[in-house]
């Protein structure tokens, strides 16, 4: 079944943005409401009405500069920050005196803070550090002198947008990093079922033709030479992982999270499939095979996979026990899974000889047996003795787990 990759993106740092956007509203009624609970203290008013008319249209209007990383532009940073930074030197001329020497808030209140948190999640610690030093810097002049609750209040923003700064970009390099490995995983399983359908197909055909034409001598001898150093070849092009790079580490440099979706190409039925006539043709006169009297239902791609994976150990006694050998398939209906037990009367396997054939880049057990079986939630367990056959026990969950039941 062909499939392609889908590209779904996330970002860690969104929920960042959303309380951004939050706090400013929060942020710009507190100060309002300070304003209004104190105004016998304001000398002039006026323009702390005025200024806070700017602040609320200011505030409103840009809340979808907030709202992600891609609107929060430089040139909104800057005037964001200037706002910021006018009220807090517009306080002494509309507060009286005694009111800032007591350590009042400034005009804009909290509010400043957030114009310094969006630096920090935009760019980091570094431009949290640059904007929270505007921010002490003008707290100093419009206080008029250096006092302990300055240095407070300016140690407090600082320390904190900081802070979210460097999360933030720790939050940044994890996404980069998961996002390679989510990219590697998706790779690495295509090219594992790339790796099955070869093997399944070419390569069998290809070591066909070797054998025939050896056998045939003459111009099919060269024919079949060719075609065995074709089979090499393709299995070392396999077996080496050459796949096309994707997009996902360049995506996650801009803040997103990639994740990597197998989906099929065109829909697919999905509902349940009998087992029992994908197996049945291989029944012959070599190859014994024994199913219950009912339907054995599995999900469309777990019976498809798993008759694949039976088809493969049949291809394994063909090509190393011989063609005189006897095969045995039995098929169990279980309450919770499907067993299906492919059995041979050949030479066994030597110890040690599947860990060499998969260095060799012979993957029919490694990937077309076992790959199968894990990408559908279930197991492959193999049982090998010398010179007494072998054994592969095939088992696949009804309930589905992994990608036994998705209908992938």
């Amino acid at each position: 079944m062909a499939r392609r990759e889908r590209v779904m993106r996330m970002s860690v740092e969104q929920p960042l943005w959303r309380a951004l956007t939050a706090y400013r509203l929060l942020t710009m009624l507190y100060a309002i409401g300070l304003f209004v609970t104190a105004q016998d203290r304001f000398v002039r008013p006026w323009v702390a009405i005025g200024y806070f008319v700017v602040l609320v249209v200011w505030t409103l209007a840009t809340l979808p500069r907030v709202a992600n990383a891609a609107s929060c532009t430089k040139r909104f940073l800057t005037a964001d920050l200037v706002v910021a930074l006018t009220g807090i030197l517009l306080t002494p001329v509309a507060v009286e005196h005694s009111r800032i020497v007591s350590g009042g808030p400034t005009l804009p209140s909290i509010w400043t803070a957030g114009a310094v948190l969006a630096y920090a999640v935009k760019g980091g610690w570094r431009w949290a550090a640059f904007a929270s030093l505007l921010v002490g810097v003008a707290n100093v002049v419009q206080r008029g002198a250096f006092s302990r609750d300055t240095l407070h209040n300016v140690l407090l923003v600082c320390i904190a947008s900081i802070a979210i700064g460097y999360v933030v970009e720790v939050a940044r390099a994890s996404e980069r990093t998961l996002a390679r490995a989510l990219e590697i995983e998706a790779t690495t399983r295509e090219r594992e079922r790339l790796a099955r359908d070869i093997h399944d197909g070419v390569l069998q055909v290809l070591a066909m033709v070797q054998r025939r034409g050896t056998a045939l001598g003459g111009e099919a001898a060269e024919l079949g030479r060719m075609a065995g150093e074709q089979e090499v070849a393709l299995r070392t092009l396999v077996a080496g992982g050459l796949v096309p790079t994707s997009r996902a580490s360049e995506d996650a440099s801009q803040g997103a999270l990639v994740r990597a979706v197998e989906e099929p190409d065109e829909p697919t039925d999905t509902s349940p499939r009998d087992l029992r006539p994908l197996l049945a043709p291989h029944a012959g006169s070599r190859v014994s095979f024994a199913e219950p009297g009912a339907p054995v239902f599995l999900a469309p791609v777990a019976a498809k996979e798993l008759a694949a994976a039976v088809s493969a150990a049949l291809d394994n006694v063909r090509r190393h026990a011989g063609t005189d050998a006897r095969a045995w398939i039995l098929v169990e209906d279980e309450p919770d899974a499907v067993i299906v037990t492919v059995r041979d009367d050949g030479p066994g396997i030597p110890e040690g000889r599947l860990a060499q054939a998969e260095e060799e880049g012979r993957l029919g057990v490694a990937q077309s047996i076992r790959g199968r079986l894990r990408d559908i939630g279930g197991t492959a367990e193999l049982i090998s003795v010398p010179g007494q056959g072998t054994e592969v026990e095939l088992t696949v969950p009804k309930v589905s787990r992994g990608k036994a039941g998705s209908g992938r």
